[in-house]
């Protein structure tokens, strides 16, 4: 499976890896919705963290199509808005 951090590149990861993303996805959906910005961000990050630890970075010469898409860190809650919501970036 490919994800791609925007701003960071893309990673290659293990697909067992997405049951614990969409876990963080659905808690960073739910903060989004309830306004809280702080805690939203702390996700994001856990969420970016997991993938650059447990994937292998790809050669960013090579672009491949991503299956997931993380937004960068620093998406403001305005923006998360617009990206956590439903499902999430994951879905069920």
């Amino acid at each position: 499976m490919i994800i791609r951090i925007m701003g960071a590149g893309q990673y290659k990861v293990d697909s067992c890896l997405l049951d614990e993303l969409n876990v963080i996805d659905n808690r960073i959906v739910e903060l989004v919705s309830k306004g809280k910005g702080d805690e939203y961000r702390k996700e994001l990050a856990r969420m970016i963290s997991k993938v650059k630890e447990s994937g292998e970075p790809l050669d960013p010469a090579s672009i491949l199509k991503s299956d997931v898409i993380i937004p960068p860190e620093d998406l403001t809650l305005e923006e998360a808005r617009r990206v956590f919501s439903g499902y999430g970036l994951i879905g069920d």
